[in-house]
């Protein structure tokens, strides 16, 4: 199976691409997490993903592209994966389906997980994150047991400079104008399934995983 998180940033794709890679038993490939592995090791493709992601801004399709392609060549990924965060563009959607085309191979659904505007501000303003574990929290929704610090290591809390107000209302804009229509374009490939995310995780993930039965 192999599966596409479609979703505003704070729509809960993460949450729901690890039901969805435990339900499937296939990888959880996750671009922010490729980008960070090469920012460990001061790649340059990892230094240039970060210039960009800390002012909110979209990565290049160039270097998300070459990283993505790179990460589902790997052998875990031979059965399928769930990708989240990518694709972000129409052009990276289809720069995928042509990779994946040379391969025999495309993928299976995209998932769009729904979230309205107010509520992704909501989230994404409280939203805490651990400097060692990179464990999420939120201030509302799942606050840390002491205050500023990781229930799972102890370590530090911070919000990224991409969770601040002014960031928050960029992603957004970029996300309309350059991620929303990829929702289309799976939606013309009838390879589209939505879900209402404004809801319990385990409501939407049991939706999510029936609808992809």
């Amino acid at each position: 199976m192999r599966l596409v998180l479609l979703g505003a940033p704070g729509a809960g794709k993460g949450t729901q691409a690890a039901t969805l890679s435990k339900h499937f038993g296939v990888p959880h490939v996750a671009t922010g997490d490729i980008f960070r592995a090469h920012q460990r090791e001061g790649t340059e493709l990892g230094l240039l993903a970060k210039s960009y992601m800390e002012k909110g801004l979209l990565v290049p399709d160039e270097i998300t592209v070459r990283m993505l392609l790179e990460r589902i060549s790997q052998p875990d990924c031979a059965r399928g994966y769930v990708l989240d965060g990518f694709p972000r563009t129409v052009s990276q959607a289809k720069a995928l389906d042509e990779a994946l085309g040379q391969r025999g191979e495309s993928i299976d659904r995209a998932v769009y997980v729904r979230v309205s505007t107010e509520e992704l501000m909501r989230r994404l303003g409280g939203r805490w994150i651990c400097r060692q574990c990179q464990a999420p929290y939120h201030e509302v929704n799942s606050p840390p047991k002491v205050p500023g610090r990781c229930d799972r290591c102890g370590g530090e809390l911070y919000q990224r400079s991409d969770d601040q107000p002014e960031a928050i209302e960029k992603r957004l804009a970029v996300y309309l104008s350059d991620t929303a229509p990829v929702i289309d374009y799976y939606r013309a490939q009838s390879k589209l399934v939505e879900v209402n995310s404004e809801r319990s995780i385990e409501e939407v993930g049991k939706e999510t995983v029936a609808a992809l039965a």
